[in-house]
């Protein structure tokens, strides 16, 4: 069955809470490459260890793999 990209970002992506979050993550990997510990196309996930992505305190992230990261239990 074919997604619904278009539906999917209505109902979803596009509230802003989700706004934030996205905002947050991405802040946070951005912070990381300016520190030297990631890099683009480097294949690693910003981690953050309180699973709060709008706390971008440099002691709450962690770079690992994407494996890693993707596969911890909540």
């Amino acid at each position: 069955m074919a997604r619904d990209y278009q539906a999917e970002y209505a109902d979803y992506h596009s509230k802003p809470d989700q706004k934030k979050r996205r905002a947050g993550r991405n802040a946070a990997r951005r912070l990381m490459i300016k520190k030297g510990l990631a890099a683009k196309g480097d294949g690693k996930d910003i981690h953050h260890k309180d699973r709060n992505t709008l706390n971008n305190n440099s002691n709450n992230l962690a770079v690992m793999s994407r494996k890693q990261n993707r596969g911890m239990k909540t």
